[in-house]
């Protein structure tokens, strides 16, 4: 008798621990498959915000800091070395922490965010809004709503801390950030201009009057750039992106030369003039021009192969026209050459 209530005592034990097992499981897993508000993870310092913009570009200045807005997205390869490289470096998180209140969205996500006129949008109608075509992006705010500074794409930490003191010295009143950088972000480079077969040859007349002109693609370089060097010894040598550049006219041009030239809308300026008034300040970037002489897209920052392919293929096959979303046609292009058995590098 006393043998059969010992039995049954453990067996109703184990029923017990197997229960509360099953709820445990239950709940990580609840916990695990609960989906993240931002795109990929983020420090923990990063605010929580109601995401009234106004008010969070006043709480800012009220501490005596600026606002930082980061888009990401999920897979993002260039989101994940914003976060892991870029922000597990101490110097640039106790510049970001002391200087800006740090918020995140995510481009395909719904909180609803209030813009500076009150107007609400979801997080993905919000990212189009502001032509969000690259991740990350992210935007520094003024005082008054203004953004100061725009950074479409990926920046190496060297880059990405000049930008922190740009914004924080308040030195848009004084210098562009492609002169700033130039000053405060060197990186050992070869220090040459690259030469390519199918580059155009000056003089520039990039003026699109002529009968059947083909879609036009302007880099910007420098000399000391190596990011500049990359482009030309990897990007350019991938079969996908030399096939691609040869469907369009491909011109380099000096960020800060003095060589005269015209412009697809056919006014007479000089490289760094345009390059200024284009506002482009990262080396190498590349501004894509339809047959007509339309600004139509442009890459400025750092981006491996196959975001290089896609950005141009993006031009020649004139997806542009369909697809105003970057990040929807390389989503479907990358669908489709997986379909076809092909491979994709994302970094």
């Amino acid at each position: 008798m006393r043998q059969t209530l010992s039995r049954n005592k453990k067996y109703a034990l184990s029923v017990l621990l197997g229960v509360v097992l099953i709820i445990s499981s239950a709940a990580s897993a609840a916990q695990s498959f609960n989906p993240s508000p931002h795109a990929i993870d983020i420090p923990g310092w990063f605010k929580s915000s109601f995401l009234d913009i106004r008010e969070d570009i006043a709480e800012a200045a009220k501490d005596g800091k600026r606002m930082m807005i980061y888009f990401g997205q999920d897979g993002c390869p260039y989101c994940r070395e914003l976060m892991r490289v870029n922000f597990s470096q101490k110097d640039i998180v106790d510049k970001t922490r002391r200087n800006f209140h740090a918020v995140a969205l995510n481009i395909w996500g719904d909180r609803e965010v209030t813009w500076l006129d009150r107007k609400q949008y979801s997080e993905k109608s919000f990212a189009a809004l502001l032509k969000i075509q690259f991740t990350p992006t992210v935007l520094f705010f003024g005082e008054k709503g203004n953004i100061v500074l725009r950074l479409n794409g990926y920046y190496p930490p060297h880059q990405f801390a000049a930008a922190l003191d740009y914004v924080a010295g308040r030195h848009e009143t004084r210098t562009t950030f492609a002169e700033y950088l130039v000053q405060h972000a060197r990186q050992p480079a070869s220090g040459r201009l690259h030469d390519e077969p199918f580059l155009m040859r000056p003089p520039y007349d990039f003026a699109r009057t002529r009968k059947g002109a083909r879609p036009l693609a302007v880099l910007f370089e420098q000399k000391d750039c190596a990011a500049c060097d990359e482009l030309h010894g990897t990007g350019f040598r991938e079969k996908q992106v030399s096939a691609l550049v040869r469907k369009l006219d491909v011109a380099r041009l000096e960020l800060f030369g003095g060589s005269t030239l015209v412009t697809p809308a056919g006014r007479r300026s000089t490289e760094a003039e345009w390059a200024r008034d284009l506002n482009v300040s990262y080396t190498p970037s590349i501004v894509f021009f339809d047959a007509q002489g339309r600004e139509v897209f442009r890459i400025e920052a750092f981006v491996r192969p196959f975001h290089l392919a896609s950005g141009f293929d993006y031009v020649v096959s004139g997806a542009y026209r369909k697809e105003p979303s970057f990040q929807r046609y390389i989503q479907a292009r990358a669908e489709k050459i997986r379909e076809a058995g092909g491979r994709i590098e994302l970094w």
